[in-house]
């Protein structure tokens, strides 16, 4: 059985050894990139352009934050509702057709 010394240092060697092969496996995956960009006329700025803003591709079912008219209105408090996300307490569980706003 190992001693506590010998594992000790096979933990350090491993450790060096992990250390080594994520600096080469950075710098391949950088040259790999440089490469690619290269070839396909890629700058920094191309990678960046748009602000890096994330969100939907275009044409999957509209944007964040659209304001659409109501669709619904309680009679009794005057409350609209879109139609869209959850259901407010007014509307859940009854015929919605009871309360559309008439165009």
């Amino acid at each position: 059985m190992a001693t506590i010394k010998e594992l000790q240092a096979q933990l350090a060697d491993l450790q060096r050894q992990i250390a080594e092969t994520t600096q080469r496996e950075k710098a391949d995956t950088i040259a790999q990139i440089k490469r690619l960009m290269d070839e396909h006329g890629l700058t920094v700025a191309d990678l960046t352009a748009g602000g890096g803003k994330r969100g939907r591709p275009t044409g999957s079912g509209g944007s964040k934050g659209t304001k659409v008219p109501p669709k619904y209105r309680d009679p009794a408090s005057g409350k609209e509702w879109t139609g869209r996300g959850v259901a407010p307490s007014w509307i859940k569980d009854k015929n919605r057709d009871e309360f559309l706003i008439q165009s």
